[in-house]
């Protein structure tokens, strides 16, 4: 028999009881959707882990911290023998393959001077040369070249950090709403002088007294303020060259061996030999582990995002198989329909096999027969099932999008909590499909075993 033929048989037999087969049917759209929402629940949490995480920071972007080192278990120890983040190790780190580049980093506590404004911030020493690479933007001006003289660029909060010490007393702090400083038009400066423009003890004002050296104040200009990123400490620093940083932090020491004011400066002195911290931008978020390992070996600690991602993806898959494991029940309950509705179809048929093998019909001819009935109420189940899952997606994204407008949540965070991709449907119709031949293989070896004269002799 042609195969044309077989699946023309097969529709046939299938239609004559349209009823049964319609609850067969059934049975396989309700498993099939029961398994492809479960897990496409578990992918909606795998997605929104990884954009809460893509918020916080890039997730191929290493952190290398020369405090710690990793033991042999893998958890971080403080060790006094620790090796030096210098220009040689930094170069050692680029030279790892799928490395796409190092961001040197050096960092204290400064104050900013703005007239009557003063301002804490952390200010940052690198190579500005590859600010763009680390996905440093900005909303306002330009990021700072090699050719600027004093040049900075400033996180999207500094603006609004400014207050006027005289106004708010000794220990005041003020956070406005609206920027209070125009940094990149007004008059910026920083010291190293904590306790600059407020007023200490015995009622003399910082920046100068009878018997002290008034604090030194470094011009700085301002090209660029950087767009605001959430969950990043960039919002509140401040970035310059590396060679400038070290040149304010070197005259810096110098004015405190020459002052006697010192007790008030930022304690830049004890600056360590090397980098503070640096940070290792990846070309392939998939190479972030054995990069991690390499910069590993050569004696630095290591963390970044992709860390807490591999337990929230090994949390996420474990929920995955569970409730795929729940839907998968449906599946099994809906095969074992299929099994008995081929099993009552040979029953009724019984007579018509008979008919057939006395023909001349081959017995694997009989088997197709029975497995394409089968095959085709996977098929046609589980193509209906996928669009019942992606309905049912649809209304429990669009229920829990509305909750969250309800209840005031940034857009940012209105994730989906139902994703299926293309893959997962068609895995889904191609296991409800294969589900059917399963099920269909021992009512089709059963057909193959009856005997032609008791069949024929069947009313």
């Amino acid at each position: 028999m042609k195969l044309s033929d077989i699946l023309f048989m097969g529709v046939r037999n299938l239609w004559r009881r349209k009823l049964r087969t319609s609850l067969t049917i059934l049975g396989v759209i309700i498993g099939t959707a029961s398994i492809v929402v479960m897990v496409s629940l578990g992918i909606g949490m795998d997605e929104s882990f990884k954009q809460q995480l893509e918020r916080m920071g890039s997730l191929n972007i290493i952190t290398v911290d020369p405090h710690y080192i990793v033991d042999k278990g893998g958890s971080m120890v403080n060790s006094n023998e620790r090796p030096v983040l210098d220009d040689k190790a930094i170069a050692a780190i680029s030279n790892i393959p799928h490395v796409e580049a190092v961001m040197p980093i050096m960092e204290t506590w400064v104050k900013l001077v703005s007239n009557k404004y003063v301002a804490y911030a952390g200010i940052v020493g690198t190579d500005i040369s590859i600010l763009e690479k680390f996905d440093f933007t900005t909303s306002e001006g330009r990021l700072p070249t090699a050719s600027d003289i004093n040049a900075v660029v400033v996180g999207s909060d500094i603006p609004r950090q400014f207050f006027n010490p005289k106004a708010m007393g000794y220990y005041g702090y003020g956070y406005s709403e609206e920027p209070v400083v125009d940094v990149m038009n007004d008059k910026l400066e920083l010291t190293f002088d904590m306790t600059y423009g407020e007023k200490r003890s015995g009622g003399v004002w910082g920046g100068g007294g009878e018997n002290q050296k008034p604090p030194k104040l470094y011009k700085l200009n301002c090209v660029g303020i950087l767009e605001e990123s959430m969950g990043d400490d960039r919002n509140y620093k401040v970035y310059m060259d590396i060679n400038m940083y070290r040149k304010l932090v070197k005259d810096n020491e110098k004015n405190q061996r020459s002052s006697s004011s010192r007790d008030y400066y930022m304690g830049t002195s004890n600056q360590e030999e090397g980098y503070q911290q640096a940070k290792v931008k990846v070309s392939d978020i998939n190479k972030v582990d054995e990069v991690q390992e390499k910069i590993t070996e050569l004696g630095f600690g290591t963390y970044s995002l992709a860390d807490i991602r591999k337990s929230m993806q090994e949390q996420s898959r474990t929920i995955q198989m569970i409730l795929g494991g729940i839907g998968a029940v449906s599946l099994f309950v809906a095969s074992l329909g299929i099994t008995n509705t081929m099993i009552m179809s040979i029953y009724e048929r019984t007579k018509e096999i008979g008919i057939m093998k006395v023909l001349g019909c081959r017995l694997n001819d009989i088997r197709k027969m029975f497995l394409v009935e089968a095959a085709i109420i996977g098929l046609f189940g589980g193509t209906l099932g996928i669009g019942l899952s992606y309905g049912t997606s649809f209304i429990l994204n669009h229920f829990t999008q509305g909750m969250s407008r309800g209840m005031f949540i940034p857009v940012y965070e209105q994730t989906k909590i139902s994703i299926i991709p293309p893959w997962l449907a068609l895995a889904s119709i191609a296991f409800a499909t294969f589900i059917g031949l399963i099920s269909g293989l021992y009512p089709a070896q059963r057909a193959m075993k009856l005997s032609a004269l008791d069949a024929i002799r069947t009313e």
